[in-house]
Parts: structure tokens; C-alpha cells; sequence
């Protein structure tokens, strides 16, 4: 009686792996799912530009806001020189002069609260750890 069991147990075991390794096999016996076959990709999305009627992107203002010099504007090919007095930036480490994040430089010119000139150029993609500013590698500095 127990092999009978252990029989009728591994003949149920087998026709339920049976019947589970039919489906989603890789045979070219397809079932109708009532879709529509695909024959040509998708159209991409129409992407927003500033000069668009109704478009989500909003264009540069025209009257910048108090405080502000106007819209920035990328910077020359070449060197870049900026004067101004330098500001401690929100994490430890970073400086900022007018809105750009020192890289680099002489440190001990670099100070917070010192006026310097400073020689470089913007690289707005690099990737820092200061939450602010556009970062300017430092090719030189001198105290203004």
C-alpha cells in the first residue's frame, strides 16, 4: 500500500511539471494572445525647445532678478580671469567666487574673505562634492 502512495504521489509530481514546462517554452507552436504584431517602432516623443508656443521649458527671463548680472552666458575657449572676494561654500572644502566653485589653486591665497584674481577656465560637466556653484579650474591666483 505505501509503494501504491509513493507511486500515484510521483506519477501527480511528474504530469504537474509536465503540464508546467509546456508553457512559455521556446517551440514555435504559438498560442493567439489577441495582440497585433509589432512592424515598425515607435515614433519618438517631440521634445520642447524654449521658442515653442505652450512649451513646458520656460525661455531665459528677460529682466533678471535683483542681485543677479543677466542670464550667464558660457564662457571664452580660452583662459578666464575673475576678481572678486572669496566665500566659504556650504560643504567643507569648497570656495566660491562670483557663482563659481574654485578647483583647485594656491590654498593659502585662496582663503575665505580674501580678494584675489584668479586664472582659469569653467568646466560647468565636472563633477563635484559642493552642492554649488559652476566649477572653475584654477590655472593660477594672485591677492587682488
Amino acid at each position: 500500500m505505501r509503494n501504491l502512495r509513493l507511486a500515484v504521489s510521483a506519477l501527480v509530481v511528474c504530469a504537474a511539471l509536465s503540464a508546467c514546462a509546456g508553457q512559455g517554452g521556446t517551440d514555435d507552436t504559438a498560442t493567439p494572445t489577441g495582440a497585433a504584431p509589432v512592424t515598425s517602432q515607435p515614433t519618438p516623443e517631440p521634445t520642447a525647445t524654449p521658442n515653442d508656443p505652450g512649451s513646458p521649458v520656460d525661455p531665459l527671463p528677460t529682466n533678471p532678478p535683483k542681485g543677479t548680472r543677466g542670464p550667464t552666458k558660457p564662457p571664452p575657449a580660452g583662459d578666464t580671469t575673475l576678481t572678486g572676494t572669496v566665500q566659504a561654500g556650504v560643504e567643507p572644502n569648497c570656495l566660491l567666487l562670483d557663482g563659481n566653485l574654485l578647483i583647485g589653486g594656491p590654498r593659502d591665497v585662496l582663503k575665505p574673505g580674501a580678494r584675489v584674481t584668479v586664472t582659469g577656465r569653467s568646466q560647468p560637466g565636472m563633477m563635484t562634492t559642493c552642492q554649488q556653484g559652476t566649477p572653475f579650474v584654477v590655472e593660477s591666483a594672485r591677492r587682488a
